[in-house]
């Protein structure tokens, strides 16, 4: 009888296959062309909704001098023994300001789940 090496046979090894969403979350942390872009894409998106609601709140309370302007009986009206003006300005500010508020938040948290998605989306 022949005595014959013994080979060890090994299999190739294997290496867990990175998710695509890691490599989006590796580009992020790594600050590479594709992380800057979607970072600056989230960024724009946040950007564009402050415009849009502080054109809101700009027309909203910005109006109404305006309409004060042009229509003096608004301005020379009373609601409960309380001049309109003071009415619209010291008292209806407030919730207009509080809902605008609170959908910006909503919206910016949206943007963000939306950001999220995309970074954890698996790529073809």
């Amino acid at each position: 009888m022949t005595e014959g090496r013994r080979t060890r046979v090994v299999l190739a090894e294997v290496h867990p296959r990175a998710h695509d969403h890691d490599r989006t979350r590796t580009e992020l942390a790594e600050q590479t062309q594709v992380g800057e872009a979607l970072v600056r894409g989230l960024v724009r998106a946040q950007l564009a909704l402050a415009l849009r609601l502080a054109l809101v709140v700009a027309i909203g309370l910005g109006g109404l001098p305006l309409l004060f302007a042009v229509a003096p009986e608004v301005s020379s009206a009373h609601l409960v023994g309380v001049d309109v003006p003071w009415l619209l300005l010291g008292v209806a500010a407030f919730p207009f300001l509080f809902v605008v508020g609170w959908a910006y938040v909503r919206l910016a948290e949206r943007n963000e789940q939306d950001f999220v998605a995309v970074v954890r989306r698996p790529e073809r």
